[in-house]
């Protein structure tokens, strides 16, 4: 099979039209797999390896993030970790020590007058080296997928979610006032973008919901949060961009809200709690939906196990477009490589329209 990269692909899928095969799609995987994909090591500054593994892994884009925090584990390569690390800690002894400045462990706007000190002019100072570098190494027809947001995350974080929930009752304006300093960043950021003719879609990555359901009240969502992601939207799609968005969690409550504010699609429809032959049935006619195949089955269930899964999501979810294949969340190092070989050879070799399964 050609494995020719054409982000075409990914836009007649989103307007649920059937292109010639069903596109493979992740927001992440990680380095050890890119890495045992290629036979060499693979590592966050080869922006060269990771073109190739992209390219010839089968997908029609690189994911390359910008803003303060990368998808998946808060890590030291987060660009608000290494503010908190060297400008916040940068006289501490605890600089060294991951719980001081990983938001996972410690919150650092607790207050008023946190909010007005922290270093939110350095935070904004966003790198986007990798962005220049990668013009020069995209093959024809692939794109850039730019993974923005958690405006959600981050602000929670920042605040740590038991003061993040209770400001929301005992001081909204404060919470509101975190939530415009992180988005006003990253609209800052997302306006480079916009300049860049080889971007293919922005990928907010933002939590937003439980097992159980959303993690604040769909009402706060409206006041707070999604505002901000309707005008993202709208930005992008004046500027020819697709809005793809990834939740893990029950979003059942506020697929109505995100189908309003504008997102085209829609990622992973978390297997663990969310049934997507449903969600194609009741909103795949408005929606594009990725993902699904299940983080747990990645890590312990067999190649055998993958190709039923995927087949099966081939057969009822992918026919007439608007489905795109890939994990319950992301590709994890933790994953067998066998199993995520399962489901990206399974695809090609069973993914081509018209579906026959």
């Amino acid at each position: 099979m050609d494995l020719k990269p054409d982000f075409e692909r990914i836009r007649k899928t989103a307007r649920h039209e059937e292109p010639d095969r069903v596109p493979l799609c992740e927001a992440l995987i990680e380095y050890p797999i890119q890495s045992q994909f290629l036979g060499r090591q693979v590592k966050a500054d080869d922006l060269k390896s990771q073109m190739e593994f992209w390219a010839k892994a089968g997908y029609d884009y690189i994911p390359i993030t910008v803003g303060m925090m990368t998808p998946g584990r808060v890590t030291q390569e987060s660009a608000i970790s290494r503010v908190i690390r060297d400008v916040m800690l940068k006289d501490s002894p605890d600089a060294d020590d991951e719980k001081a400045w990983n938001l996972e462990y410690t919150s650092f706007i607790n207050n008023r007058k946190d909010f007005e000190e922290f270093p939110w002019e350095v935070a904004g100072q966003l790198d986007f080296s990798k962005f220049y570098e990668v013009e020069s190494l995209l093959p024809e027809g692939m794109k850039v997928i730019a993974v923005s947001g958690k405006i959600f995350t981050l602000t929670w974080m920042l605040m740590g979610f038991n003061n993040f929930a209770l400001s929301l009752i005992v001081d909204e304006q404060l919470v509101a006032d975190v939530f415009r300093k992180v988005a006003q960043i990253q609209f800052e950021a997302l306006e480079k973008i916009f300049s860049m003719p080889y971007i293919g879609a922005v990928w907010v990555v933002d939590d937003l919901a439980f097992g159980s359901g959303p993690m604040i009240s769909p009402q706060a969502f409206r006041d707070h949060v999604f505002p901000w992601y309707r005008e993202m939207a709208k930005r992008c799609h004046e500027n020819g961009l697709l809005f793809f968005l990834h939740s893990d969690g029950d979003l059942s409550l506020l697929m109505e809200d995100l189908i309003d504010l504008g997102v085209d699609v829609l990622h992973p429809i978390d297997p663990t709690c969310m049934d997507i032959f449903q969600i194609k049935e009741k909103y795949g006619d408005r929606l594009c939906l990725v993902g699904n195949v299940s983080n747990e089955l990645l890590r312990s269930g067999s190649p055998k196990e993958i190709e039923a899964t995927v087949k099966d999501l081939l057969r009822k979810v992918a026919p007439g477009g608007g489905y795109c294949m890939g994990s319950g969340n992301s590709v994890p190092e933790w994953a067998k490589f066998e199993n995520y070989m399962a489901m990206r050879n399974t695809t090609l070799k069973y993914g081509s329209y018209p579906i026959t399964l």
